[in-house]
């Protein structure tokens, strides 16, 4: 059980802020389709800053003196420069449908095809190969939380919740988390949040009452932009080993349905990343997942093609829109070019 709920953490948490970015964008006004392209970006970004910084040899004597504070304080510092990517990278979206009032879905289907050209283009540069890793090493032998920081020997046991949310875990994980609430909050509780959401769903008033519609959109499309940027990392380095590779398995794209999914509200998008992180573990770990903790992995006893398992997540994707599609409710204004003139 311990081993499932780290695990559908590590898939649901870079969901989670990814579906949360897209609120931000969309209840400007602004549909991010970009939030693929951008998270690919964000982990190229993240993993660049990784690899050069260990070639520089900056926290090399942190690293050999096991000095793991030092070593969080590196991977905080690679989530700061791939939100900071993201939001660049983002701009071009913002660019394009408030000062251009270009088509916002063909904006985003663009940047979502431009991102993994561009990235596998830089990666044959730097490294003459189609994978950019860590320079040494591995993510959990650098970034991983492991009970003996605390004191804890090799068989030393931390008991259920501190085997389950503190060994073998990255802090990552829990910044995000901790991201999502403050956010939720700056977004439902916050003079900035209801200015931003007005300007998604009337910003005609908005404009009325002074309240700059471009500038919002700007601000609401950046966050996101910062917000995925920092999700294609997150999940770059809790999934794939801290390399990349131009793909993020369509994890943007998963992200969008649950955004929908959860009506474009914080709690229900929180639900909502977990269940799909649930089956996105059990596509990747089935093999491994013993149910009642009696030896017995009864999933890949089953006998199921494990080609069926890798499709699950979408298949559930697919299965969930269509009965609540209906009843989403996006942002009245989304995907509308804001016009002054128009009342």
């Amino acid at each position: 059980m311990t081993f499932l709920i780290q695990q559908t953490l590590l898939y649901a948490v870079p969901l989670m802020i990814v579906a949360l970015a897209g609120v931000f964008a969309e209840r400007s006004g602004i549909i991010n389709l970009a939030l693929e392209g951008i998270m690919i970006f964000g982990a190229f970004a993240g993993v660049l800053f990784v690899n050069l910084t260990q070639k520089a040899g900056t926290f090399a004597e942190a690293k050999s003196a096991g000095d793991w504070v030092a070593l969080q304080g590196f991977m905080i510092l690679a989530m700061l420069v791939a939100a900071l990517l993201g939001a660049l990278f983002s701009l071009l979206l913002s660019f394009a449908s408030v000062n251009l009032k270009a088509d916002q879905t063909i904006g985003g289907t663009a940047l979502n095809l431009l991102a993994p050209a561009l990235v596998l283009f830089f990666i044959r540069i730097i490294a003459n190969q189609n994978t950019l890793q860590m320079a040494e090493g591995d993510s959990a032998s650098w970034f991983m939380i492991k009970k003996s920081f605390f004191g804890y020997g090799r068989n030393d046991d931390m008991g259920f919740l501190g085997s389950t949310f503190i060994d073998k875990t990255y802090l990552a994980t829990y910044i995000c988390i901790i991201l999502f609430v403050v956010l939720s909050i700056l977004l439902y509780k916050t003079r900035f949040g209801l200015r931003l959401r007005s300007c998604g769903e009337n910003p005609q008033a908005a404009d009325s009452l002074g309240i700059n519609v471009y500038r919002m959109r700007y601000a609401g499309t950046t966050i996101s932009g910062a917000l995925a940027g920092m999700g294609g990392f997150v999940y770059a380095l809790t999934t794939a080993n801290c390399a990349s590779t131009g793909d993020v398995a369509g994890f943007g794209f998963l992200a969008l349905a649950v955004m929908i999914f959860g009506n474009w509200k914080p709690l229900n998008i929180a639900g909502s990343a977990l269940i799909f992180g649930l089956f996105k573990c059990i596509a990747a770990s089935y093999t491994s997942i013993d149910i009642n903790g009696d030896g017995i992995f009864l999933l890949k006893e089953l006998g199921i093609s494990p080609h069926f398992y890798r499709m699950l997540p979408y298949l559930i994707t697919l299965i969930v829109l269509a009965f609540t599609s209906k009843k989403s409710r996006a942002p009245k204004a989304e995907g509308i070019p804001y016009d002054k003139g128009q009342r």
